[in-house]
């Protein structure tokens, strides 16, 4: 019943609306862009890179594209973290906004972003809300001076509007009644009507390109309506416009079986594919098999499932390593999700050496087999470890192994005479390694030939 307000029936517009960008019509676990099936992976330097000036922009889309990368994250946030983001409304006069009229730069920079991101064919996944710009938590002042605080406007007062003039809890506490606004919470036109004209204005733009993606909120604990609400607005615009767009919602809860998170598993009818970001706070077995809980969960209908913020840098506030990272992203990569995106430093790599080089990997083992084609496969492998080492197949032909350090990785399942492929890759320097032909022979066991992390592909040809 929740959803059920959200979507007409009917909604004028073109018939059999369609994009480049959608699930893959032969495996919906996947995207396709332009017919042709496509695994998603970056990082980037920062989370809101339309925010950069152009010419920071560039060089990082020029980076992210030539290590192979195909995706960005890019919330619409505009807290001054660097000093040179933008608001999107303009400035009447020092530190004071009307909200009826627009800063045409802030605009200006999204619309490059989605022009230069589509030349590149670098994939974005957009999240409109970001629970972080609207508060004082941390000692920050980000309420203090935002267009939405009724001191800097001169369209609504405290009174009219509900807010208060600080909000100095983390946001995940979720007093911040600017997540409380839509007709089924609290519904308050007064800040509806500016938060509505922001969203319309962004589809102005993002509805032109058909690489985009829609995710309500950055990791939120706001009422399922809220999130519900803007999906719905966001599909009955492209609706309206001829388009086909896809769109989730971001939960904050690390563990995936969580009810919150039921609340895009369970509503297909909206949310075209789910994002289980928030599962990169946990690591080794714990992170896999949280994973493989998702999938099972979403198996009877099959949808997406990306990781846009994979966590992990050696000295940031969580206490996750540059290991993690990249553990993350191959464990995520070998149980079957869509999407893989480095988070931004400090609490990730975001698209330093060590990003660009297993990026680099991911696509010389993608060259060699597709992971659309494989299933998750730990019965295949016995190491000493719960953290030794992940596996994936494509039948009983194809074995593809990620090994965390120079393990020992018991094989098993494999057939006594065949002729077969072995190859290494070197998930550190982004580079194959090596290469073999066993023919007739039985492979037992497999240990990466240095320290490192590495991927093994093993091939039966007959």
């Amino acid at each position: 019943m929740l959803l059920s307000f959200l979507l007409p029936s009917a909604v004028s517009g073109k018939e059999n609306p369609s994009q480049g960008l959608k699930p893959w019509s032969e495996n919906h676990w996947y995207w396709e862009y332009d017919g042709e099936p496509v695994l998603l992976v970056g990082g980037s330097d920062d989370d809101n890179l339309f925010q950069w000036p152009k010419d920071l922009l560039i060089v990082q889309l020029d980076r992210i594209a030539s290590a192979g990368g195909n995706l960005i994250r890019n919330t619409m946030s505009d807290r001054k973290d660097k000093g040179f983001e933008l608001y999107p409304f303009k400035e009447i006069s020092k530190g004071h906004y009307d909200l009826d009229q627009w800063n045409d730069a802030y605009w200006d920079r999204f619309d490059t972003l989605l022009k230069e991101t589509a030349k590149r064919s670098i994939i974005v996944q957009i999240e409109i809300w970001d629970r972080f710009d609207y508060t004082d938590s941390g000692g920050s002042n980000r309420w203090q001076i935002h267009p939405y605080n009724p001191k800097n406007n001169v369209n609504y007062t405290y009174a009219t509007s509900g807010f208060a003039a600080e909000y100095p809890d983390h946001p995940g506490a979720n007093k911040q009644p600017f997540f409380y606004t839509t007709p089924q919470q609290r519904n308050n036109g007064t800040v509806l009507k500016y938060q509505r004209k922001f969203v319309d204005k962004m589809l102005d733009i993002s509805l032109q390109f058909d690489h985009v993606l829609y995710c309500m909120d950055n990791e939120t604990k706001a009422q399922p309506e809220w999130g519900a609400y803007w999906a719905g607005i966001v599909k009955t615009r492209a609706q309206q416009d001829g388009k086909q767009v896809f769109v989730t919602e971001m939960w904050d809860d690390w563990n995936l079986k969580t009810e919150r998170h039921r609340q895009t598993f369970d509503h297909p009818e909206l949310y075209d594919f789910v994002d289980v970001s928030q599962n990169n706070h946990n690591s080794g077995r714990q992170h896999w098999d949280n994973f493989l809980y998702v999938k099972n969960y979403l198996s009877k209908r099959p949808r997406p499932i990306n990781t846009t913020k994979t966590y992990g840098a050696t000295g940031n506030k969580f206490g996750h390593t540059d290991q993690d990272a990249i553990e993350r992203i191959w464990r995520h990569l070998l149980a079957g999700a869509a999407s893989v995106r480095f988070h931004r430093p400090d609490s990730g790599l975001g698209i330093n050496d060590k990003a660009v080089a297993c990026i680099k990997a991911v696509r010389l083992v993608e060259s060699e087999v597709g992971f659309w084609s494989l299933s998750p496969a730990m019965d295949r492998i016995h190491t000493q470890g719960d953290n030794h080492a992940f596996a994936a197949a494509s039948g009983n032909r194809t074995l593809i192994v990620f090994i965390t350090g120079q393990h020992e990785v018991e094989l098993r399942g494999m057939r006594p005479l065949a002729t077969r492929t072995f190859q290494w890759f070197d998930v550190d320097s982004g580079l194959e390694d090596s290469s073999y032909l066993y023919k007739g022979s039985m492979i037992k066991s497999i240990k990466p030939p240095r320290k490192g992390n590495w991927v093994a592909i093993i091939i039966d040809l007959e």
